[in-house]
C-alpha cells in the first residue's frame, strides 16, 4: 500500500485525519458521540436528527465531487467505478437514510451542533483524501486494477456490507409504526431477524466491513483513515448500545454479541 504521496497538502491533510482518529479511538471510550439515545445537552444547541444526520453526511459528497471533478484522471474507468461506490453509499446515508428515519413527532431534538460540526469535519476531509487519491494522486489505477486480487475481494465485500447495510436499517426502521412516529410515541422493542440474531449492532458491523473492503479497493491510506475514525467511533458505541440494551429488556437474547458475532 502506498504511503505518503509526495504532495504536501495532502500529506498534511492525512497526517492530521490519522492523528484524529487516534484521539477518537481514545476519547469514545470515555464519552460515547452524543447522538441517538446517548444525546447529552452538555454539547450544545440540539438539531432534529434527521436535518443534523444530513448535514453531517452532506460534505462527504459535496467535497469529493469538489475534487474528484478538478483530477486529471476524472474521465478514467476505474476512477469512474470509485465515483459510482461514492455516490450509491452516500445517496444512501447521506440523503435516503435521513430521510426515511421515523423520529416520533415533537421528540427533544438529539444531534448537538457539536456532533455536527465534528461530522463536518471528518466527512470533508473523508471526501478530499478519497477523491484527490482516485483521481489525481493514485498511481496503480490502470484498467488492469479492475482483474486485481485487491479490487475483486474488496469489492465484493463492499457491496455484500452494503446489502447489509440497507436491511439492517431497515428491521430499526420499522421497529416504529408510522402511526407511532404521528402519535409522538417513543416506543423501543427488540430488533429480530437478519444480522440482528447474532449481533446487537449489525449496522455498525456491516460500515466497518464495507469502509474495509473500500480500503481494499482503492488500497490507500484514506481508506484506511476512514476506517480507522469509523471503528474509534462504532466499537465503544457498539458496546454502550449492548450494555443499553439488555438494561432495559430483561429479556434480551443472551447469545448476542455486541459487535461481531459469536466474538466480540
Amino acid at each position: 500500500m502506498p504511503t505518503y504521496t509526495g504532495d504536501a497538502t495532502y500529506d498534511l491533510v492525512l497526517s492530521i485525519a490519522l492523528g484524529f482518529a487516534l484521539f477518537v479511538a481514545v476519547a469514545a471510550w470515555f464519552v460515547p458521540s452524543p447522538y441517538g439515545r446517548f444525546a447529552s445537552p452538555r454539547f450544545g444547541v440540539a438539531l432534529d436528527p434527521r436535518l443534523g444526520w444530513f448535514l453531517m453526511e452532506l460534505p462527504a459528497t459535496l467535497s469529493f465531487l469538489y475534487f474528484y471533478t478538478r483530477g486529471p484522471n476524472r474521465g478514467a474507468l476505474v476512477p469512474l467505478v470509485f465515483l459510482g461506490m461514492w455516490l450509491l453509499h452516500y445517496g444512501n446515508r447521506g440523503f435516503y437514510f435521513p430521510l426515511s428515519m421515523r423520529v416520533p413527532k415533537g421528540q427533544r431534538s438529539s444531534f448537538g451542533l457539536l456532533v455536527v460540526g465534528t461530522g463536518v469535519l471528518v466527512t470533508s476531509m473523508h471526501g478530499y483524501l478519497h477523491a484527490d487519491f482516485i483521481s489525481r494522486l493514485g498511481p496503480h489505477y490502470g484498467p488492469e486494477w479492475l482483474h486485481d486480487p485487491r479490487f475483486l475481494v474488496g469489492f465484493v465485500i463492499y457491496y455484500i456490507s452494503f446489502g447489509a447495510t440497507l436491511h439492517s436499517d431497515s428491521i430499526l426502521r420499522n421497529l416504529r409504526t408510522r402511526e407511532e412516529v404521528q402519535s409522538g410515541e417513543r416506543v423501543y422493542r427488540i430488533p429480530r431477524g437478519g444480522l440482528f440474531r447474532w449481533v446487537t449492532n449489525p449496522s455498525y458491523l456491516a460500515e466497518l466491513t464495507g469502509w474495509a473492503g473500500f480500503a481494499l479497493c482503492t488500497w490507500s491510506l484514506a481508506g484506511v483513515f476512514i476506517f480507522a475514525i469509523s471503528a474509534a467511533n462504532l466499537v465503544p458505541r457498539a458496546f454502550a448500545t449492548h450494555t443499553w440494551y439488555c438494561e432495559k429488556f430483561p429479556d434480551y437474547p443472551p447469545e448476542r454479541r455486541a459487535l461481531i458475532p459469536f466474538i466480540l
